[in-house]
C-alpha cells in the first residue's frame, strides 16, 4: 500500500432491496474447500433479526421488502478519484460509489428505527454519483452495517477524508482552510394521535396551518394499525413501530438525526397496514425546518393532511410531536482557546451544575461529558466529586440511594455512555423473547379478577422470567467495562471508609454493596427493564400487557439488587420471597465484581474482537491520521478520529446554549457576587467566540454582497449540494460561492469516474450543475437566518444598489443577533 494509491478492505452486511436483489444473478454454486478464497464473514445468527415488513421495507408500496447480504468492501484511490466498491455473494460487484463527489453529510449513521439494526451508516447517492448495474433501483441510498462500533466508526471517519466538507469563507481564512464549518442535528419524539382515520375539510388561519392543543368534540373512533415514516429533505430516515389502537395510537419513539444536510422539510408520513393487503397512505405532516428557532424544542399537535380530489385538502386526523431544531456554525479548534482554558479550571460538573441552578440549563450534559472524555479524564473528575459527596452523613447516604443531584445524574450519563453494550449483553436477548412471545404476567388479583389457581400460575411465570433475566445479568458480570468497574469500586471504598462499617450491624455492612446496586441496578439495569426502547433494547414501547410483565420483573430485581429478600409492600409478591433468598449470594458476588477493576481484562478490552479484523481496522486508523495530517485545519478537524468526540462542535453549541440562558441570569444576578465570578467569566469568553463568529459571517456577507453586484460572477457560481430524493428538484444546497469544489479540495483537476465493469460519463461539473443555489448565512447563535437566494441572471444583479447591500447586512447582523 502506497502513499499514492491506497486500497482499505472490510467485511459488511448491506441491505439489498427486493428491486436490487432481482437484477443480481443469482449467487454461485459452492466451491471447493481447496480452492474456496477468503469469504466474507457473516454475522453471528445471534445477530441476526427476525425481519419484519412493518418495518424493513425501505419505501412502504415503492420498494417491497429486502434482505441483508454479505459484502465486501473495497475502498481505492484511483488517480484523481476515490472509489467504493461494494461486492455481494463473494464476487457480484454490486455498486460503486464515487466518494469524492460527495459531501460528507451524503456519509452518516443510519437511525437503527429503519432496520432495528445498530452500526449501520446510510450513503446517500446521486445517479451521477455512482455506478449501479441495474438503473432501476439507482434512487436507493447505500445501507452498510459493520460488526461492530469501533469498525463502524472508523470506515465513517474514512469515508468522509474523501468527500467534502461543508466549509465556508476559505479564501478569508487560507492558514485554516475556511473560515467555520456547519453543523445541524433534528430531534424528534413521535408521541401520540387522535382522531385519525376522520376525515373532515382542513382549515387554514392566516395561510398557515394551526399547531393546537385542543381537540374538537370526540368523533367516532375508527379501529386501526398505524405507522408513521419520517422524511428529511425528502430522504426516508426513520420510522415508528405499527401501533394497533382505535383513532389514538401512543408511541412516545424518540428520534435524533445528525451530521444533516440543509434544512429543507420535515415529512411525517403516516400509513395504515392491513393482513394481506399492501399499506395504505392515510395522510401527511410537513414541517418547514428553516421556521423554527434553533436549540429550543416546540410541542404541538401537526394536522394530518391528505390530498383530496378537490382543490383543498382533507385532514384525517392531528398528530403530536416535539420537534428541537439545532443549527450550528463551529469555528477551528484555536478560537475556542480562551473559552477551553476557563473550562478547564473547574471540574465540569461543577460547570454542570451552575448552569442547571443558575441557567437552567439542562440540555449540554452530553457536551460537557465529550469533552471530559475527549481530555481522557471524564473519570477522574467523577471520582473528584464523589469524594465530596460520600461524606458519611445521613444526607449523604440518602443521595446516594435516592437523591438526584448533579453527581448521581453525572453517574447516569457516564453508564449509558460507557455500558450500552454491556446493557445490551446483560438483557436484551431476554427481554426481546419476552417482548416477541408476548408474555402478559398479573399476579395481583384485584387487576386480574381471576381465581387463586390463575394467580399461582401467573407467580409462577414471574418468577420463570426473573429467573431467566438474572440468570443472563449474572453470566455476563465480567463484561462490565473498566471505566464503570473504577466509578462503583469508587463509590463502594468511600462508603466502606466513610461510614466505618466494619464493626457496624449487619444492615449498615451491607451499604457498600447497595450503594453500588443504587447506580448499577436502580440508575441503569432496572430502567432498561421498565423502558426498553428508551435505552434501544426494542423497537417502540411494549404493548399494555407486556408492560405490566416487565413492571413486575423490575420491581423483583430491584429487591435483589437491594439485598432485600424478605420485605414485599404487596402482599401478592410475597410469593418470589424464596427466589430472593436463594439468589442473594449470587448478587453479592456480582456487586463485588462490578466494583472490582480488572487489570487483565482491561489489557484485553478487544479480547472479543476478531485479530485479523482488528489488526485491519487499526491500519485503516493509521493512515486515515496521515491522511488527515496533511489537510488543512478545518477540513482536519471535520474528521475526528474514531470514537473521539469533536471538541470544537461541542463547545460551539454550549457557547450558543449559554449565550440563549445567560440573559435570565444576569438580569436578576446580584452585582459583584464572588459566587458568580466564574460563571461571568465562562460568559465573557462565550461572547468573545461569538464575536469572532460574527467577524467571520459579516466578512462572507460582505463579499457575497459584492460578488452579487458583479453580473459576470453570477454564471460562474456552482456549488455542491446534499444529497437527496431524485424524485424532487434539487432545490436548495445551501453552499455559497466560498465553498470548495472536489477538484479545488483535494485534487488538481477534475476527473470523469468510471467503474471496472462500465464507463459511465459524469463529472462534478455535470453533479453539481443539477443543483440549484441558496446563500447560507449563519451564525453560532442565530436562531433562524433565512436562505436567501443567489441572483440567476445578470438583470437581477445589476438592481441590487450599493445602498440596498447595506441595508440587507445591517439586517443580517441584527438578526445574528436577535435570540
Amino acid at each position: 500500500m502506497s502513499d499514492d494509491s491506497q486500497e482499505f478492505l472490510c467485511n459488511a452486511e448491506i441491505f439489498v432491496s427486493t428491486i436490487a436483489g432481482a437484477a443480481l444473478r443469482k449467487p454461485p454454486a459452492p466451491r471447493r474447500k481447496n480452492d474456496k478464497r477468503d469469504s466474507v464473514r457473516p454475522l453471528g445468527d445471534e445477530k441476526r433479526l427476525k425481519e419484519k415488513t412493518s418495518w424493513l421495507t425501505l419505501a412502504r408500496g415503492a420498494g417491497g421488502t429486502g434482505q441483508w447480504r454479505s459484502a465486501t468492501c473495497k475502498l481505492s484511490e484511483e488517480g484523481n478519484r476515490c472509489l467504493l466498491n461494494v461486492y455481494v455473494d463473494e464476487n457480484i460487484l454490486y455498486q460503486t460509489l464515487y466518494i469524492h463527489l460527495l459531501n460528507h453529510t451524503d456519509i452518516r449513521q443510519a437511525d437503527s428505527s429503519l432496520f432495528f439494526r445498530k452500526d449501520c451508516l446510510g450513503i446517500y447517492c446521486l445517479g451521477s454519483q455512482r455506478w449501479i448495474s441495474n438503473s432501476s433501483h439507482a434512487a436507493e441510498p447505500v445501507y452498510l452495517q459493520f460488526a461492530n462500533p469501533e469498525t463502524c466508526s472508523t470506515w465513517l471517519a474514512l469515508l468522509r477524508s474523501y468527500a467534502v466538507p461543508e466549509i465556508y469563507g476559505r479564501l478569508f481564512f487560507p492558514q485554516d482552510g475556511g473560515s467555520y464549518r456547519m453543523w445541524r442535528q433534528v430531534e424528534l419524539t413521535v408521541i401520540q394521535a387522535r382522531n385519525l382515520g376522520n376525515t373532515r375539510p382542513f382549515e387554514m388561519s392566516n395561510g398557515a396551518a394551526v399547531i393546537s392543543g385542543t381537540s374538537d368534540p370526540d368523533p367516532d373512533p375508527v379501529d386501526l394499525d398505524v405507522s408513521c415514516e419520517i422524511h428529511l429533505n425528502n430522504m426516508l430516515c426513520g420510522r415508528t413501530t405499527l401501533k394497533k389502537g382505535i383513532g389514538s395510537p401512543d408511541w412516545h419513539e424518540n428520534f435524533t438525526f445528525t451530521d444533516l444536510p440543509p434544512f429543507d422539510t420535515l415529512d411525517i408520513f403516516v400509513w395504515k397496514e392491513k393482513k394481506l393487503f399492501k399499506p395504505t397512505l392515510m395522510g401527511s405532516v410537513r414541517v418547514t425546518l428553516g421556521n423554527f428557532r434553533r436549540g429550543e424544542s416546540i410541542e404541538g399537535w401537526f394536522p394530518v393532511l391528505h390530498q383530496g380530489p378537490t382543490a383543498s385538502d382533507l385532514q384525517v386526523g392531528d398528530i403530536r410531536l416535539k420537534i428541537r431544531v439545532d443549527e450550528e456554525i463551529i469555528l477551528p479548534y484555536d478560537a475556542y482557546s480562551n473559552l477551553l482554558h476557563t473550562f478547564n479550571t473547574r471540574n465540569f460538573l461543577e460547570w454542570m451544575a451552575d448552569f442547571e441552578s443558575k441557567f437552567k440549563l439542562k440540555t449540554i450534559s452530553q457536551q460537557l461529558i465529550s469533552i471530559a472524555v475527549a481530555k481522557n479524564n471524564l473519570i477522574e473528575q467523577v471520582q473528584e466529586v464523589a469524594l465530596r459527596e460520600v461524606d458519611g452523613t445521613p444526607s449523604s447516604h440518602q443521595t446516594l440511594f435516592r437523591g438526584n443531584t448533579t453527581f448521581t445524574k453525572v453517574m447516569e450519563l457516564c453508564m449509558n455512555w460507557y455500558g450500552k453494550a454491556f446493557l445490551e449483553a446483560s438483557i436484551g436477548s431476554v427481554l426481546r423473547r419476552l417482548c416477541a412471545e408476548k408474555v402478559g404476567i398479573e399476579v395481583d388479583p384485584m387487576r386480574s379478577g381471576k381465581g387463586t389457581k390463575d394467580v399461582e400460575r401467573n407467580l409462577d411465570l414471574l418468577i420463570y422470567w426473573c429467573q431467566e433475566f438474572w440468570n443472563q445479568i449474572y453470566s455476563v458480570r465480567a463484561e462490565c467495562p473498566p471505566e464503570m468497574r473504577r466509578l462503583f469500586e469508587t463509590v463502594r471504598k468511600l462508603v466502606e471508609k466513610r461510614y466505618r462499617v466494619k464493626d457496624s450491624t449487619q444492615e449498615s455492612r451491607e451499604l457498600p454493596w447497595q450503594s453500588v446496586s443504587a447506580f448499577c441496578f436502580l440508575r441503569f439495569i432496572v430502567p432498561a427493564i421498565l423502558h426498553p426502547h428508551l435505552f434501544g433494547l426494542c423497537p417502540g414501547m411494549p404493548s399494555v400487557a407486556v408492560q405490566r410483565s416487565l413492571t413486575l420483573i423490575a420491581k423483583v430485581i430491584q429487591s435483589l439488587a437491594n439485598l432485600n429478600a424478605t420485605v414485599q409492600k404487596e402482599e401478592f409478591m410475597r410469593g418470589v420471597k424464596d427466589f430472593l433468598k436463594d439468589s442473594l449470594p449470587a448478587m453479592i458476588d456480582y456487586i463485588l465484581v462490578v466494583s472490582t477493576p480488572n487489570r487483565r481484562i482491561e489489557s484485553e478490552s478487544y479480547s472479543a474482537e476478531d485479530p485479523s479484523e482488528r489488526h485491519e481496522r487499526l491500519a485503516v486508523v493509521n493512515a486515515l491520521r496521515q491522511r488527515t495530517s496533511r489537510m488543512p485545519v478545518l477540513t482536519r478537524e471535520s474528521i475526528p478520529m474514531p470514537l473521539i468526540p469533536d471538541v470544537p462542535k461541542q463547545l460551539a453549541i454550549i457557547t450558543s446554549a449559554v449565550i440563549r440562558n445567560s440573559r435570565d441570569f444576569h438580569a436578576r444576578a446580584k452585582p459583584n457576587d464572588p459566587t458568580d465570578r466564574p460563571l461571568n467569566e465562562f460568559c465573557s469568553r462565550c461572547f468573545e467566540v461569538e464575536e469572532s463568529a460574527l467577524h467571520r459571517v459579516s466578512q462572507l456577507a460582505t463579499r457575497i454582497s459584492s460578488d452579487r453586484r458583479r453580473p459576470d460572477h453570477a454564471s460562474s457560481m456552482s456549488v455542491s449540494g446534499s444529497t437527496t430524493s431524485p424524485k424532487r428538484s434539487r432545490k436548495s444546497s445551501g453552499r455559497p460561492s466560498t465553498a470548495p469544489s472536489p477538484s479545488e479540495r483535494l485534487f488538481s483537476e477534475p476527473a470523469s469516474p468510471t467503474s471496472p465493469a462500465r464507463a459511465q460519463k459524469s463529472s462534478w461539473d455535470e453533479a453539481s450543475a443539477s443543483r440549484s443555489r441558496k446563500v447560507h448565512l449563519k451564525s453560532s447563535s442565530t436562531d433562524s437566518i433565512p436562505y436567501r437566494k443567489a441572483a440567476t441572471s445578470p438583470q437581477a444583479t445589476l438592481q441590487d444598489t450599493p445602498d440596498s447591500d447595506d441595508k440587507k447586512k445591517k439586517g443580517l447582523l441584527r438578526g445574528i443577533w436577535r435570540r
